[in-house]
This record gives C-alpha cells, structure tokens and sequence, in this order.
C-alpha cells in the first residue's frame, strides 16, 4: 500500500509540471521519509518474523518494566505503613499532652486548695468544708466536690457542690471534669440509671476530650452491672474505636475479653 501511495504521488507530481519548484523539494523530501520509515518498519518486521535479537529486547525491556513496577509497588506500601505510624505517634502524642495537662490542673487546684485551708486556719476561720459555703475560686469549689466524692464518699453532698460550680461556672475549663465527677457519684450510689444519663451528657457535649473515654467506659460498666451487656459491649466498642490509644480502652478490651471468656 505504502509503494502504491508512492508511486500515485511521483506520477502526480510528474503530471503536474506547473508546480513550483519549492514544493517539488517539499515533496521530494517526504517521499524520502516515507521511504526510510519504510525501510525501517520492514527490517523490524523482519526481525520480529525470525524471532532474533529484537524479541531478546522486548522480553528484556518487558522484564524490566516488571522489576521496576514490582520496586514502586513496594516503595509505595512502606511508604503507606511509614504514614500511618507516623499518624498513630501523632495521636499518641496529643493524648500524652492532654493527659499531662489534666494532671498538671489537677495538681494545682489540689494546690490551690490546700493553701486556702492554710489560710482559713492562719486567720482563724472554720475549717470544715460545706456545699452550701462560698469559695473563694471556682477551682476551689470544683476541689470540694470531688473531695465528698472521691475522698469522703459523701456523694450527695459533693453532687450538689459541683453542680452548684457548674451553676455558677458553666465555661470553666474544669466544666467537664465536674459533670463526670458528678455521673461516678451516682455511680458510687448505685443509681446506675442515673449515671447513665450524666455519663451521656459529657459525651454528647464535649466530644473528643480526653474526659469522654472515661465517661464511655463508666458507662458501659453501669449498663453491663444492669445486667444489659448488649448495650454495654456497644458502647465499650465505640470507646475503642474513638480513643484506641487511651488507658480506658485498654480496660474496654480486658472487659469484653472477661465477657467472650463467660459467655
């Protein structure tokens, strides 16, 4: 087809003796390089036919593509696993620091506290804590209340002084801390309904704080003593799911496997 192409072109050319000269070479040219590309596509064909030295560098070429897709491949799959330590580390790290503040506000409201009691006994004021008494800083009154809770197991009593902190304070920093504190009196009263229902109030309205993973595990343990362990397991899970890396989902795991092992 291509020598037919050809020879149609020459005789049109020689027909067309009005052409001007320029064009001739034009032309003159193309037709050379359709010649070689010729010439070329016919030596490749040949060589393909006697399956010689140019099928050598196809399965050469091929092999190497292969090896080279095979090293991506693999480049890409560490660098996949290289990116998810390094976002793992990074959740790591942010839980580390807010458990490291929540420690560090805990010491100093437990400081704080302290040097008010020194300062009640220096000028000869009552020593004896009340719910009803004013503090003199909200991180004083949210410390009271967690002392009838957690110190005295006076739950009612320290309750009714963190929700008078959270009357008073509703955006202090320490709101959260209050309103779980307040769910594990109700625990420690064996009001587990109750402390369903406060536990769910931390969850719903402070999301992703560190406070949350505490609050999801109390509840799942105050479903599960109801006797209601579907809705215990689900709730341990999601813990899991939202705070993988927290101490309180390492306890979710050890419950839930307590479970498998009884059922």
């Amino acid at each position: 087809m291509w020598r037919k192409a050809l020879t149609i072109m020459v005789v049109g050319l020689a027909l067309a003796g009005c052409l001007p000269s320029q064009q001739q070479l034009a032309m003159e040219r193309d037709v050379a390089e359709m010649k070689r590309r010729l010439a070329e596509v016919e030596r490749g064909t040949a060589a393909l036919r006697q399956g010689q030295p140019a099928g050598d560098r196809v399965d050469v070429l091929a092999r190497a593509q292969a090896d080279q897709q095979a090293s991506f491949d693999a480049l890409r799959v560490e660098l996949q696993s290289v990116a998810g330590r390094f976002e793992e580390l990074k959740r790591e790290r942010t839980e580390i620091r807010d458990d490291m503040s929540l420690a560090k506000d805990d010491l100093s409201l437990k400081l704080t506290a302290l040097e008010d009691r020194v300062t009640r006994l220096e000028t000869g004021a009552a020593a004896r804590p009340a719910a009803s008494s004013v503090a003199q800083t909200p991180e004083a009154l949210y410390e009271q209340g967690v002392e009838f809770i957690q110190k005295r197991g006076e739950f009612a009593r320290g309750r009714e002084t963190l929700q008078d902190f959270l009357n008073r304070f509703p955006q202090h920093a320490l709101a959260v801390n209050a309103m779980y504190w307040m769910g594990e009196a109700y625990y420690g009263e064996k009001k587990y309904e109750n402390a369903i229902l406060q536990f769910q109030d931390v969850i719903q309205k402070f999301g992703d704080h560190p406070k949350v993973a505490s609050a999801m595990l109390k509840q799942g343990m105050a479903f599960s003593t109801l006797g209601d362990r579907k809705n215990a397991r689900v709730i341990l899970q999601r813990l899991i799911g939202s705070f993988p890396l927290s101490e309180e989902a390492k306890k979710a795991r050890e419950l839930l496997a307590e479970w498998d092992r009884k059922a």
